[in-house]
């Protein structure tokens, strides 16, 4: 502990690449004098979150999907110069991506990119059922009967046929669900004009036509990449979007459940989707069976057969005359047993408890310190800035409250860091590529020192916050110190494991993976979307 003339600048150093060392975090503690305290700017006491590229994201419900929609819809419109069906049919098409839509119009050209989405642009000329006969009426082909002008509607296709079968084909199609109406004429794509259908329903069928809007509402739902429905059970009722490209990301709604929007499962970065699957669906099987077995015996290293034991020294003789230690102690890294005596099936048991029981240690830890911990910093904030350490004193306690929240996020990381090690190292489910088995080695190390570096600090960090931090203001002030920087320390370490998955890792996977980029302050978290 720093004594009354002396204090500590916590900080970490990344070591030089060229001389060929891996990159190493350290601490380092600088002497300054006692008079010095009082010229340290405040900016620098604060912990910040680094800034990181973080997609818009909004929570939109039932009285706001209407506008989100045409949100949406009015910028096309606006950009093309067509119609709402024709800006619909063509998101849809897209599946609402506005960065494919301008990439089309950039590549295509705004006629051909229309084409491919089966868009007509309705003709300049007067309607086809006037153009073709100067007559008052003219003959539905469907239905084969003569009909004034004004029964009959014409598509922009150019295609007519009597408002009598345009209704029974309207209400057919919106019976088995179909939100885009397609012509009726034989192997016309175009797709009908929705003020039409709307008031030809209406006429006959009001219930189809309010049925029909639903769909087209539920199509900016169901067709959209961006955006997907919180899963909290009971559904909150409200639908999340997200900015343009950013499907592997992790969300907060605003109802406090967490998700991750590429799977819409719980928040499991940095472990991709597809293992993360796995390791559940693993966990839910095998975990009880495999615990049982690997916590109430051990293999003898000589002869490889289970040695239960049931009490007494953990240093026990085996029936071979082995003799050999119950109770070891091993590092974050897996070290498989050697020779060609060990049990296969044993040997995935030891190494699938190995991850497990780390796993479930931070998994764990999560809980307790997001429990006990966490109303312990709260009241240790409320201290600070009320006002209690001193009659000159006002502190704000908002960095204490931040680096209690890097600790759970880091613990997060922790525990799910495990679940992808035992996939990536060896868990035979996942494929690497066999020309990049030196890579993955060096890979391997590379992110078992970042696991490392990350479990130590991490440890570090509770215990610093779990202990008390008031008392007299220089005191405060190392304390604070200290707080802070090993926080941005976590937080630097982090973002360090993650790069290490997305960029060494996952590329020599054979099935292509990505996760979701690191948030120091959590899952990003939605706003209301508010109608304008």
């Amino acid at each position: 502990m720093a004594s009354d003339h002396q204090r500590c600048h916590y900080y970490y150093e990344e070591e030089d690449e060229d001389d060929g060392d891996e990159e190493e975090v350290e601490w380092l503690a600088m002497e300054a004098d006692e008079g010095d305290v009082g010229l340290l700017e405040e900016d620098d006491l604060h912990l910040r979150l680094p800034d990181d590229r973080r997609a818009d994201c909004w929570a939109i419900t039932q009285e706001s999907l209407p506008a989100a929609q045409q949100q949406d819809l009015s910028i096309v419109m606006n950009l093309l110069n067509i119609k709402q069906h024709h800006a619909r049919t063509l998101l849809i098409h897209h599946r609402w991506k506005m960065h494919c839509i301008n990439d089309h119009l950039d590549r295509k050209g705004r006629d051909r990119m229309l084409s491919e989405a089966c868009i007509v642009l309705p003709k300049n000329s007067m309607s086809a059922a006037s153009s073709r006969t100067s007559s008052t009426s003219v003959t539905c082909i469907v239905c084969f009967e003569d009909f004034s002008i004004t029964d009959v509607s014409t598509m922009d296709c150019g295609h007519y046929f009597c408002n009598d079968c345009w209704t029974e084909h309207f209400f057919a199609s919106i019976k088995t669900g179909n939100k885009q109406i397609r012509c009726m004429e034989v192997k016309c794509k175009a797709i009908c004009d929705e003020d039409i259908v709307r008031r030809l329903l209406s006429l006959k069928y009001p219930a189809a036509s309010k049925r029909f809007d639903c769909l087209l509402l539920e199509s900016y739902l169901e067709d959209n990449d961006s955006v997907k429905w919180c899963p909290s059970a009971p559904h909150c009722g409200r639908a999340i979007q997200i900015g343009t490209g950013e499907r592997y990301c992790e969300v907060a709604c605003p109802c406090g459940v967490s998700f991750c929007f590429n799977c819409t499962g719980q928040v499991h970065s940095p472990c991709p989707c597809a293992i993360w699957e796995k390791w559940k669906a693993k966990g839910h099987g095998d975990s009880d069976s495999v615990k049982w077995i690997l916590a109430n015996t051990k293999s003898c290293p000589k002869c490889s057969k289970p040695i239960e034991k049931n009490g007494g020294c953990n240093l026990v003789h085996c029936k071979c005359g082995q003799c050999l230690c119950i109770s070891g102690h091993s590092c974050n890294r897996y070290k498989e047993e050697n020779g060609n005596k060990v049990d296969t099936s044993r040997q995935q048991m030891q190494r699938y408890t190995h991850y497990w029981d780390r796993y479930n240690i931070h998994t764990g830890s999560y809980k307790v310190e997001q429990k006990d911990l966490g109303p312990a910093v709260e009241e240790q904030v409320k201290k600070l800035e009320s006002n209690l350490t001193g009659p000159r004193m006002n502190w704000d306690g908002s960095w204490l409250a931040m680096a209690y929240q890097s600790l759970l996020a880091s613990r997060q990381v922790l525990s799910r860091s495990y679940a992808f090690a035992y996939y990536m190292f060896g868990g035979g489910e996942v494929k690497t590529h066999k020309s990049e088995q030196a890579s993955l080695a060096v890979a391997q190390n590379l992110f078992e020192d970042r696991q490392e570096q990350l479990e130590r600090h991490v440890e570090h960090l509770s215990k610093v916050l779990a202990a008390d931090v008031l008392g007299l203001p220089e005191e405060i002030l190392l304390k604070k110190l200290e707080i802070v920087n090993l926080a941005k320390i976590v937080q630097a370490i982090c973002g360090q494991l993650y790069r290490c998955i997305q960029d060494e890792l996952l590329p020599l996977l054979v099935q292509p993976m990505n996760i979701a980029a690191y948030q120091p302050d959590g899952p990003n978290k939605a706003k209301e979307f508010i109608r304008a």
